[in-house]
């Protein structure tokens, strides 16, 4: 489960460092947030491991606010986007909710997908227009971009989980992090489960993902109609993150 789909010979993707890893060696009080320094971060990352899916829920919530406000990547947001990739494969991410019947594991990975979307070439190609040198090496957004081989490694052995809404949230994030260079021998591959979305899927925003993923692929999108794009669509999910609040 922990291959990589990349071809036989080609570079593999570093592995994601075990999460609580992360916690322990990442200086949290020193990161900037949306709301101050990242001190109350362990608190909130800890609960993504509780067994009430409330509790794991209400912290992704959370962590959208502090490292993912209005749509921005902070100093915090990298170690934050490592930890949720590292929890992926925990026993916590198989918890139901309850309701749904979806694993948390679905939730994990769509809020990769909304804060990779965040650092995306299409945000960060709007952002550049009035911040010239958003991408300069060294700033934040640049380094969390680096980090995309790694979170797609962690993010791609889930496109073939058995739960149909996990595997369309892992085909979301790994369509995303994948327009990294490094990633371009990963899009065929991509691109079948980006036309299972497209034939199976009835989430408007996710088949757009798909849709425009195949087109900047050089794939042919003829006779697939682009869903209207409203003008404050913004990527998987366009509804302010609805699928990571109360209720449950």
């Amino acid at each position: 489960m922990n291959r990589s789909s990349s071809k036989a010979g080609a570079p593999r993707e570093p592995d994601v460092p075990p999460c609580q890893a992360v916690l322990a060696e990442t200086d949290w009080g020193s990161l900037q947030t949306a709301f101050g320094s990242g001190e109350c971060l362990p608190e909130v990352l800890a609960r993504l491991l509780e067994p009430d899916p409330k509790v794991q829920v209400t912290a992704l919530s959370e962590l959208s606010e502090l490292v993912g406000h209005q749509n921005s990547v902070y100093e915090a947001t990298a170690p934050v986007a490592l930890y949720v990739a590292g929890v992926l494969a925990h026993p916590a991410a198989m918890t139901l909710r309850p309701y749904r019947g979806v694993p948390i594991r679905a939730a994990l990975l769509n809020w990769l997908a909304f804060t990779a979307y965040d650092a995306s070439d299409e945000m960060v190609d709007r952002t550049e227009q009035y911040f010239p040198g958003f991408l300069t090496p060294g700033t934040v957004v640049a380094a969390f971009r680096d980090l995309r081989p790694m979170l797609y490694r962690a993010v791609v052995p889930f496109l073939r989980d058995s739960h149909e809404d996990v595997r369309e949230a892992a085909c979301l994030a790994a369509l995303i992090l994948a327009e990294h260079p490094a990633l371009a021998q990963h899009r065929d591959h991509l691109a079948v489960h980006a036309r299972r979305i497209l034939d199976t899927s009835s989430d408007a925003p996710n088949r757009r993902v798909a849709w425009k993923a195949l087109e900047a692929w050089g794939h042919d999108v003829t006779g697939i109609e682009p869903l209207q794009e409203e003008p404050w669509d913004c990527g998987p999910h366009s509804d302010g993150r609805g699928d990571l609040e109360p209720p449950f």
